[in-house]
């Protein structure tokens, strides 16, 4: 799940250690009555906005024109072929957060709709909806490169 909230190795690990940080220090609020993992992607999905907020206000202090002029640079777009990334982690790569995170919590993480829907705090419908949107993007990516529909 991590790997698919920061789309980096590194960031993931990093997310991971902050997600388990939080959880531990936060033990006491854990229901048994609840699922050990909804409980640790809730930790881990709000760790991961509240970094992403962190980088965001950062970004906005830091930035150059040059930055700017090198996220359109198209050599930039053979980074993930030099990097040996499969078409499906660059199809997910490239989904909303939105839609990215419910593909993981239902079809790679196993979560129920009902399960994934309470990690997001949202209803089931926007959930089914945006895991609607990811798949159809995920198999247009995959025919895109000669998968086979």
């Amino acid at each position: 799940m991590a790997r698919a909230l920061a789309r980096d190795p590194a960031d993931a690990d990093d997310l991971t250690q902050l997600t388990l940080e939080r959880a531990l220090l936060r033990r006491d609020q854990w229901r048994p009555d609840t699922r050990l993992d909804s409980w640790m992607f809730r930790i881990m999905k709000n760790a991961w906005i509240d970094e992403a907020r962190r980088r965001a206000r950062w970004s906005k202090v830091t930035a150059t024109p040059e930055q700017g002029e090198l996220a359109a640079d198209p050599a930039s777009a053979t980074l993930d072929a030099r990097l040996g990334l499969s078409v499906i982690e660059r199809a997910m790569a490239a989904l909303p957060d939105d839609q990215r995170i419910a593909v993981a919590l239902v079809l790679i993480e196993g979560l129920s709709y009902d399960e994934a829907a309470a990690v997001l705090e949202t209803p089931v419908g926007t959930l089914t909806s945006r895991l609607s949107r990811g798949r159809a993007a995920l198999q247009a990516a995959l025919i895109d490169h000669g998968a086979q529909p």
